[in-house]
């Protein structure tokens, strides 16, 4: 009983630790395109997606109980040990991601590192495989074409619109609106993405015992969950915002607005559903819509591609590391230890790497190293501009 209830601990731990790099790989979602376009400085703009990821986690528990009782079967004999090890899958990929200042999905990190952990630590019976094709990956295949469709026609509407009007006071509205719709994205991935923790915590419980099955997220799981996304979202993941405000597309004000609105809308609908969805995807999608729609209606199809391949990836690759942890952690004590050392030395990697080019508040919107695709831009963004991986 001591080895579970440290087991379960370390577990815990883990799944706060991934909500942390959920956090910080994730901030772009909400705020890059403010940043992008002047509307909140960086340091501001974190800080504002912070509280508001904490205040979402507290609106619904919808998706959670679609992790601790839809993805995976309960009743199956599902160990923490494989819990651990769906959680090594995903903190590894969001790493890797941010290092390379891809926007991919830590939910689908997530649901892979489950999904594999599972399979080969309790078979394939353990999956709920209907629930997964019905809430994950046809969702990850329409919500960001609902997204960019809704930001595309938005975008459209709101040049349409203003056509007549004075340009600088035209964009310096659509800054201060910005500063809402960025805001309903903060609060939107707080509800959507911390529940995932939620559940796992909550699953990697009802595996210990702890809570009956079928048991919603306790408060301290609510609270704790909503904290460790909250504080990983205040530092930052420039790297990711880089990549979303500038890579994809020149987003101005009218752009920005319009992307953040429909994507707020998307989340929030699919949370209230109980979809577990990516929310990375959605934004993505929204401003891919939004830069189509916009005066030059150009992307940059190079990181558009990128990002494309790596979402494709994402739910395999981190399927396969979880996979081959949770076959190394089902040896015993020595092996969790072993999947825990490979964790801590993986991460440290990383961010030793990172630091060799450092992204931050400070140089976040400076463009450089990513070609445009296609013709080049007119104006004063003609330049070939890359940006930083």
């Amino acid at each position: 009983m001591e080895h579970i209830t440290f087991l379960v601990a370390v577990v815990i731990v883990t799944a706060l630790a991934f909500d942390f790099t959920n956090g910080f790989h994730d901030t772009a979602n909400a705020m890059a395109t403010s940043i992008a376009t002047g509307a909140l400085k960086p340091k501001v703009a974190v800080t504002i997606a912070a509280v508001l990821n904490f205040a979402g986690a507290f609106l619904s528990v919808k998706v959670a109980t679609t992790i601790s009782g839809g993805i995976v079967n309960e009743k199956t004999g599902l160990q923490p040990s494989i819990i651990f090890a769906a959680l090594v899958g995903a903190i590894l990929w969001n790493l890797l991601t941010w290092l390379k200042g891809l926007p991919s999905s830590s939910s689908h990190a997530l649901y892979g590192g489950l999904i594999g952990a599972t399979v080969v630590g309790v078979g394939l019976h353990g999956v709920n495989f209907t629930t997964v094709v019905s809430k994950i990956l046809i969702p990850a295949v329409v919500s960001p074409i609902i997204a960019g469709l809704a930001s595309w026609g938005a975008t459209k509407v709101a040049y349409l619109i203003t056509r007549r009007g004075d340009r600088k006071a035209t964009d310096k509205g659509f800054r201060r609106g910005q500063i809402f719709s960025s805001s309903l994205i903060s609060l939107a991935h707080g509800t959507n993405d911390a529940q995932k923790t939620m559940g796992i915590i909550t699953l990697t419980l009802i595996s210990a015992n702890a809570l009956p099955k079928g048991a919603q997220p306790p408060t301290w799981v609510i609270v704790s969950a909503g904290a460790a996304i909250a504080v990983g979202t205040y530092m930052g993941g420039w790297r990711i915002i880089r990549s979303m405000g500038s890579g994809l597309a020149d987003i101005k004000p009218p752009q920005g607005f319009s992307s953040e609105t429909a994507a707020a809308t998307v989340i929030l609908t699919s949370s209230h559903m109980g979809y577990g969805l990516s929310t990375t995807q959605v934004c993505s999608g929204g401003i891919m819509g939004a830069g189509l729609g916009g005066p030059s209606g150009r992307l940059n199809w190079g990181m558009v591609r990128r990002m494309v391949y790596t979402w494709g990836l994402t739910l395999p690759a981190a399927a396969t590391v979880a996979g081959i942890a949770a076959f190394v952690a089902d040896k015993g004590d020595w092996g969790v230890a072993l999947v825990g050392a490979a964790l801590v030395i993986g991460a440290g990697s990383m961010w030793v790497v990172s630091r060799r080019q450092p992204v931050h508040a400070d140089n976040v919107n400076d463009v450089t190293e990513v070609e445009i695709a296609g013709p080049a831009p007119t104006g004063p963004t003609a330049a070939t501009t890359t940006v930083a991986a």
